[in-house]
């Protein structure tokens, strides 16, 4: 069955090759890839001085818990024990889940008992051996849940940086994950853009960005919009959470997308002008958004520093404008570095970083005026190649009018 043929809609732009990956009831990574997972966080470990880890899981977003066993926790008291030579173990919160984690995380030994996740996992280490050891946690936990590891007779570590630094690289595996959810990410953006009409509000644009990529197992990780009028602006940045305007003719409108695939979301940004051309202050702001975007895609390969992105924004010296997010960050597995802004508008300590091949970053000039009431979107995911970067996703660049 092709994609094209399950509904009546355009289907994701993704090469043929991972159709059935896309039409999977649960989509799994290769053996060779969970065991490369595996060697990672072992030598995480050894690294560390510790003996066992715990894998802390509450959201859907990609957590070190589903990176390693394939359950997107979507609820607190999620938790996976690894300690190398021995079965992973994942502990659910409720009796319910354990039919579907069985499914999705089929190399682990799932337990739910009454006494609770945190009851079970000390138990589980005190019969492996923890008094003594050291244990790594990677993700966030609670003060009496270490406590309770001070308890057992172990010494808690932080493993989460170590986490991030092997999640910075994609296997190829990953990106072809990745490229479904950039096509995911794609028709959400598309659908609303074909779709807006005056007199919506927010939270039906918000539906709209739904509509598109649902139908094919997309789920929403971000869709943060903004409205207002070019003539009269009020609002530079997409808001988080959606308010009650309603489109009218003459107004912008900017997004920030990311629809996930099992965890390996793309991210799109885009700026629309509704039964209107841009006027002269938001056709320069995109310019100027259009020029840091090319200056710094320019200079993403592997070799490159976080000074040289810093040097390629300097273009945005020459205007009377600035920018209101972070220029470039890391994405996929967590909010990554490395995370830049400009050397004006600087996102914190310049980080001594060196891109490499199969780095995934968004780049994303969020290009504002001074008094914050006028901004622009641009930008999406890209890959650091061989030789440069390539962009994730295909969806149409620029500055686009729609409705009309």
């Amino acid at each position: 069955m092709t994609l094209s043929a399950r509904i009546d809609a355009p289907p994701p732009r993704i090469p043929a090759r991972l159709e059935p990956l896309l039409l999977a009831e649960a989509p799994r990574f290769s053996a060779a890839e969970l065991k490369r997972r595996r060697d990672a966080l072992a030598a995480a470990l050894a690294e560390a001085g510790a003996s066992h880890a715990l894998l802390m899981g509450g959201d859907k977003r990609g957590s070190a818990l589903q990176w390693l066993t394939g359950w997107p926790a979507n609820t607190n008291s999620n938790l996976a024990i690894f300690t190398p030579g021995e079965q992973d173990v994942l502990l659910v919160p409720y009796p319910n889940h354990v039919a579907q984690a069985q499914v999705l995380a089929p190399d682990c030994e799932v337990i739910w008992r009454a006494e609770g996740s945190t009851a079970v996992a000390m138990d589980i280490l005190q019969k492996r051996g923890a008094k003594g050891a050291k244990i790594a946690i990677v993700g966030n936990c609670s003060v009496g849940f270490l406590e309770r590891i001070g308890k057992l007779g172990a010494t808690p570590v932080d493993l989460s940086r170590s986490y991030a630094k092997i999640r910075l690289h994609k296997s190829d595996e990953e990106i072809d994950w990745l490229r479904i959810g950039c096509a995911l990410t794609d028709l959400g953006l598309e659908s609303l853009a074909d779709n807006v009409k005056p007199g919506m509000n927010e939270h039906e644009l918000q539906a709209l960005i739904e509509r598109g990529y649902l139908p094919w197992g997309g789920l929403t990780q971000i869709h943060f919009l903004g409205l207002t009028a070019m003539a009269n602006p009020d609002c530079c940045v997409p808001s988080q959470l959606p308010r009650n305007r309603a489109v009218k003719a003459g107004d912008i409108i900017f997004t920030e997308i990311a629809a996930n695939f099992w965890s390996y979301p793309g991210q799109v940004l885009r700026s629309f002008t509704v039964e209107a051309e841009p006027t002269p202050l938001y056709r320069e702001l995109h310019d100027v958004a259009d020029e840091m975007l090319a200056a710094v895609t320019k200079v993403l390969k592997p070799g490159a520093t976080a000074k040289d992105v810093l040097d390629a924004a300097d273009c945005i010296k020459k205007t009377p404008f600035t920018i209101c997010d972070d220029l470039v960050h890391g994405y996929v597995g967590g909010y990554l570095p490395p995370i830049i802004g400009t050397h004006e508008r600087p996102s914190g300590p310049v980080p001594d970083l060196v891109f490499q091949e199969n780095m995934t970053m968004v780049v994303q000039p969020s290009v504002m005026t001074r008094d914050v009431k006028a901004g622009v979107q641009t930008g999406e995911l890209y890959r650091i190649t061989k030789t440069g970067c390539e962009s994730l996703h295909q969806a149409a660049p620029g500055f686009r009018r729609i409705g009309g």
